[in-house]
């Protein structure tokens, strides 16, 4: 059976980079999980390629067919916008090893679904400082830089994040990603150790 291996971690640890970079890794084959949201599609979006983009009525229809994994509900100045993985078919355990991005909830919420031992947490970490010199330097790049936002994130996600909620969560193995080449080297030879015979 595979596995599906979530990567979690704090704003500006290099979670994108990191997925794109294991994805693009033929001797894992890893496979991918499309996730749903009730957000507005953006401009640089396609649908089914960052999401699915779909309604609220969509929602409470997978909803009633139980065929909801996993679901989280942001509210913003736009309203309340929903983000949800869904029991769709593109998850086959019996066949492959699955990688995806998470947060604490959904990745608690996933393992919940599937079970302990086949859902694996990639927990990546970057020292503090060095952490909120490249949220600052994302932003920079930004067309209206927020700065404030930054703040509220690198202190929410301390929050969110603290050693209770890891130890809640079942996470202990890290992966220090201040060397990117070094993390990337380390959390493939993790990931060698699951492969998938079909």
């Amino acid at each position: 059976m595979g596995k599906i291996f979530i990567i979690i971690g704090k704003s500006a640890t290099g979670k994108d980079t990191i997925y794109k970079m294991l994805l693009k890794n033929s001797q894992l084959k890893l496979k991918t999980c499309v996730t749903y949201t009730t957000r507005p599609i953006r401009k640089s979006e396609s649908n089914g390629v960052e999401y699915f983009f779909v309604d609220e009525a969509e929602l409470r229809r997978l909803q009633s067919e139980n065929k909801i994994i996993e679901q989280r509900s942001y509210n913003t100045v736009h309203g309340v916008w929903h983000y949800f993985t869904v029991n769709d078919g593109q998850i086959k355990l019996e066949v492959a090893n699955y990688l995806m991005l998470g947060t604490l909830e959904s990745f608690m919420q996933i393992r919940k679904y599937y079970g302990e031992d086949k859902v694996i947490p990639i927990y990546l970490e970057v020292d503090n400082d060095l952490r909120l010199l490249r949220a600052i330097k994302r932003e920079q790049k930004q067309e209206n830089p927020n700065y404030s936002e930054v703040c509220r994130r690198y202190l929410a996600d301390e929050e969110d994040f603290s050693e209770e909620n890891l130890k809640k969560a079942g996470i202990t193995k890290r992966f220090s990603n201040n060397n990117l080449k070094q993390c990337l080297k380390e959390i493939v030879k993790e990931l060698k150790n699951y492969t998938v015979n079909p």
